[in-house]
């Protein structure tokens, strides 16, 4: 019998129309995939303890050893930060949880058994809660009518929370000195944001007359408002608080020494270990319970490894058995040296996976059944590319799946990232799959200002916001178009939110490059979103375009309802009726215009969703009306 060869199979695929593929991602598969969102080991390093979202619930699971993962929270209950867009959920220590509820309360509960038992008032938001030493106290950010400050309680809720430390605008990441001695945080002001520049806080703790904890002295040892400290983490030993910090121009990780007090820098390099700090919570190193090593996440070129740094050495070692994962986050460090984190790659969903060295990992949750086989879905690539004025541009590249044959170029879907000071990295995309399996190419571009290339690449979009992004953005579709991958007559911009706003900005200032475009609560008037957002980013602004009312000439220019008129191409428009940080009428203005323009165009409003879709059947007609309008105004004209 003949050897099935590699042209052979070629020769067997059907076919088929770019963009008409069967796809194995239905639109009802869209919503089914579960939300990772934290993972933390119990002191016994045997209990591992995970927060997922299910349909906009928070769950706490927890497994111990080769048990069947458990359920903890009640079916009534929701785990849920509600500080910056969340993060910080729960802290687990000698078989109890901490949790914040979707009621801003913190509640304390038993691994083992027991329901949760509120530990503060029911006013506010909580998040971030860590357990004192001796499992006495709780600390924790709160916040209550746009007043942050760092709070203390009593573990069992005995006598009201107290605040530790008030006077900044935010408050994020305290830890605890493994003899109570000390405490660490990190707190900034507006109008900087996290990633701009903040401060670390260390801060020496005495007990008041009521038994609990308060600051006696405390200093600041690092950041400004124009280095961003980011993690802070007392080592085992209590010799030193490490931090990371930007002032290479790169996340690395120092490390200051509180006996000495001096600052030693332990990596040195073009990469990045911190991420932007738009959840609470985020953790991407740690410690080994001997003090010796740092187990860190390191990203580079789009693609997070998982290293070994020994301190008292300086050398490093990569730990390649988990090479087939391109995206690491959430490192958790047992006691015993096993390390846990979530995992994926393009081609692999999210996974809670924990891993004991020598090559053994073990798979603990699964956010998908995986039922879709890697083969059948795209592998994405990191790419990069030569963008305006000579700037080196990067970006993610999906290229269509190879189930099937098309002729000439594919169709092009440009998403662009939100943010817009965030970045897309080379983990699990079931928005790019979902094109992608249907014969359509897509790009993400990592624009100017997008974070993982360093602190000038990033602060590149400030005062620039509405210009790089969608130069970028286009330079990188017609790159992909010069390389043979795109067809230039099909091109689509998407995004949501910032995201949103440069395809809006996009389809203004480029009338006719585009095709069509598919916005999500895409911001359409700045001056709008100057006074009707939410306390984080209220400020934003003043770095991304200026200072209002000196700034009021550019935010007109940047402010796409303003243009509208100019907008020549099809454009598909979503919003949720209760979201905060873009409202509603933002867009509702917007398709006022492209109304009486007679712009054609497509509006959606789903009734109490916010800033991201989170009901299913909103999510499955989410994207069956997207590709009902891609076949009419993009496949079939």
């Amino acid at each position: 019998m003949d050897t099935l060869t590699k042209e052979n199979v070629v020769m067997t695929k059907q076919r088929r129309q770019f963009g008409t593929w069967s796809s194995p991602l239905s639109p009802v598969m869209m919503p089914s995939a579960l939300r990772l969102n934290d993972v933390a080991w119990d002191s016994d390093s045997e209990t591992l303890v995970w927060c997922e979202n299910r349909d906009g619930r928070g769950v706490l699971m927890a497994q111990t050893g080769t048990d069947a993962p458990r359920e903890l929270t009640p079916s009534d209950q929701s785990v849920k930060g509600r500080i910056f867009y969340g993060g910080g959920e729960f802290c687990v220590g000698n078989g109890e949880i901490i949790f914040a509820g979707n009621n801003g309360r913190l509640y304390l509960q038993n691994i083992d058994s027991g329901i949760p038992r509120p530990i503060t008032p029911a006013f506010g938001n909580a998040s971030s809660p860590v357990f004192s030493p001796e499992n006495r106290f709780v600390l924790f950010v709160h916040t209550y009518e746009d007043q942050d400050c760092l709070a203390i309680v009593d573990k069992l809720g005995r006598a009201y929370p107290q605040k530790m430390s008030q006077g900044a605008d935010f408050y994020m990441q305290p830890v605890w000195h493994p003899n109570g001695e000390y405490i660490a945080y990190i707190a900034w002001n507006h109008p900087n944001m996290a990633w701009d520049g903040t401060e670390l806080h260390l801060a020496r703790i005495g007990i008041s007359e009521v038994g609990l904890p308060f600051i006696k002295e405390e200093m600041v040892i690092a950041g400004d408002t124009k280095t961003a400290i980011f993690a802070p983490q007392f080592s085992p030993d209590g010799r030193y608080v490490s931090y990371i910090s930007d002032e290479s121009g790169w996340g690395n990780i120092y490390a200051y020494d509180l006996s000495a007090k001096r600052h030693i820098q332990i990596t040195h390099g073009v990469f990045e270990h911190a991420r932007p700090a738009w959840l609470q919570g985020i953790k991407t190193y740690g410690w080994s319970s001997d003090s010796k090593t740092i187990f860190l996440l390191r990203a580079k070129d789009g693609v997070t490894g998982l290293y070994a740094h020994e301190v008292g050495h300086g050398t490093e070692k990569y730990i390649g058995a988990l090479r087939h994962y391109t995206h690491l986050e959430q490192l958790a460090v047992a006691p015993t040296g096993n390390l846990a984190m979530i995992a994926s790659s393009s081609q692999i969903p999210p996974r809670v996976i924990s891993y004991a060295g020598k090559g053994f990992e073990q798979i603990h949750r699964r956010a998908s059944s995986e039922a879709i086989h890697p083969d059948d879905l795209s592998k994405a690539e990191h790419i990069s590319w030569m963008g305006q004025n000579g700037q080196l541009v990067y970006g993610v590249y999906y290229p269509p799946t190879e189930n099937f044959i098309g002729d000439g170029a594919p169709p092009l879907v440009v998403i662009v990232h939100g943010g817009p000071t965030s970045q897309k990295a080379l983990s699990y995309d079931d928005e790019a799959q979902f094109f992608a399996t249907r014969g359509y190419a897509v790009l993400y571009p990592n624009h100017r200002g997008s974070t993982g290339y360093g602190r000038d690449y990033c602060q590149a979009l400030r005062g620039a916001w509405g210009v790089y992004d969608v130069e970028d953005s286009a330079s990188g579709a017609l790159a992909l178009v010069e390389r043979g991958l795109a067809d230039p007559t099909r091109l689509i911009i998407m995004g949501g939110s910032a995201g949103g706003f440069t395809a809006l900005q996009s389809l203004v200032t480029k009338p006719n490059f585009y095709r069509a475009g598919v916005v999500r609560y895409g911001v359409a008037n700045q001056f709008m979103l100057a006074m009707d957002t939410h306390k984080f980013e209220s400020r934003y602004n003043d770095s991304l375009l200026g200072a209002l009312p000196q700034a009021s000439a550019v935010y007109r220019e940047r402010s796409p309802l303003f243009h509208a008129h100019h907008i020549k191409d099809a454009i598909i428009l979503f919003q949720g009726s209760d979201d905060r940080v873009v409202p509603q009428n933002q867009s509702d203005t917007l398709v006022n215009v492209l109304r009486m323009n007679r712009i054609p165009h497509e509006y959606v409003v789903y009734e109490g969703e916010g800033h991201g879709f989170r009901n299913p059947e909103n999510v499955k007609d989410y994207y069956e009306r997207i590709l009902r309008f891609l076949n009419q105004m993009v496949l079939y004209v």
